[in-house]
């Protein structure tokens, strides 16, 4: 096969992380206009913008985009398997995804669960009032106030605004990669994990939905055992995902299409601008020319915490850098994460 069709057929496939990638498969469901329902019926959207109010960062029109992707539990009781957090649903995963101009690269910045932020404060989505907090949690700000407080929270932290929000649950993000027929992996080192129920030798393996659920979980066994380990998992195994959706071949196989439509669509919680087929469709075809190799992953820069080395804290200068480059729509500057922790999970999974 000539460089040209390989570079057309990861086209097909392009990026949009978690399960929002495989909605741009939806493009050819010839399923008829019953089916267009049952999809639209599946997406269930969530209207963030009068909770965030109009004190928001200048929204800069430069051609480029920023989405929040949270992962959480908080749809399925299923999720109880996998560790789920004393005290309610949380964010185990956030990534800001920032699509550059030209929409060609995209640069992914990873925030650690366990980050202590000051949070704002933020309106629920009852219309209640919740105060802010110095040295709270990351994921603390989508458990006290959902989706719009961990929006708010994000833009506070970053001062840049996010233009879409998009929450992918666990238990969908599970039944998706069945579908997908799972993904391919290869460990370096043995990862078992009883809390998250994964036990990898070393070596290849094509983990099914439920053991990708568990690696991208897993924290205890990779590394120093801290959330900065799992996020090195997650990112590698996003890039694995992305090169499985490529090479699978479902746009030969109409059933798997609509498998894969049924199961992307059921997995995710858009905000209200992309609460449809049709809007998740022109979202997805906007994003139609970014490759894996161009989509470059960083982990916020973080330090452990002196008073509480369970937890992290942003270093200063260095998250400035990378949010800055974002705000300029550059490239993040490796100076900006040379000598941050890490978690030491770096090469597990490739």
């Amino acid at each position: 096969m000539t460089e040209q069709k390989n570079s057309g057929r990861r086209r097909k496939a392009t990026f949009l992380l978690t399960g929002t990638l495989v909605v741009l498969l939806l493009g050819g469901a010839g399923g008829g206009y019953a089916y267009y329902l049952k999809l639209d019926h599946n997406i269930q959207g969530v209207d963030i913008n009068a909770q965030l109010g109009p004190q928001r960062p200048v929204d800069v029109d430069d051609g480029s985009m920023d989405v929040l992707v949270l992962g959480s539990d908080s749809r399925s009781g299923d999720n109880d398997a996998y560790g789920k957090d004393e005290g309610g649903a949380r964010s185990d995963t956030a990534m800001v995804v920032h699509v550059h101009e030209g929409h060609k690269e995209a640069s992914v910045v990873s925030i650690p669960r366990d980050t202590l932020v000051t949070r704002p404060d933020c309106t629920d989505a009852h219309g209640a009032e919740v105060p802010g907090r110095r040295r709270a949690m990351f994921n603390t700000a989508y458990e006290v106030g959902g989706p719009a407080c961990a929006v708010k929270t994000v833009e506070a932290m970053s001062g840049i605004r996010m233009d879409h929000y998009v929450e992918v649950d666990f238990t969908g993000f599970k039944k998706l990669i069945d579908e997908l027929g799972g993904v391919d992996i290869t460990t370096t080192e043995r990862i078992r994990d009883d809390k998250s129920h994964l036990d990898l030798a070393p070596g290849p393996h094509t983990l099914d939905g439920e053991q990708s659920l568990g690696l991208v979980r897993t924290r205890k066994s990779v590394g120093d055992g801290s959330d900065l380990g799992r996020i090195q998992l997650q990112q590698a195994f996003m890039k694995a995902f992305v090169e499985q959706v490529k090479d699978v071949g479902v746009l030969s196989d109409p059933a798997k299409l609509l498998g894969l439509a049924d199961a992307a669509t059921k997995a995710i919680t858009p905000d209200s601008e992309l609460d449809s087929v049709q809007e998740l469709m022109g979202f997805a075809k906007g994003l139609s020319g970014i490759e894996a190799r161009n989509v470059h992953m960083v982990t916020l820069p973080v330090a452990y915490d002196r008073i509480d080395p369970n937890r992290v804290v942003p270093l200063e200068k260095q998250s400035g850098q990378v949010w800055k480059a974002l705000k300029d729509d550059l490239p993040v500057p490796a100076s900006a994460t040379k000598d941050t922790a890490t978690g030491a999970a770096d090469g597990i999974v490739g």
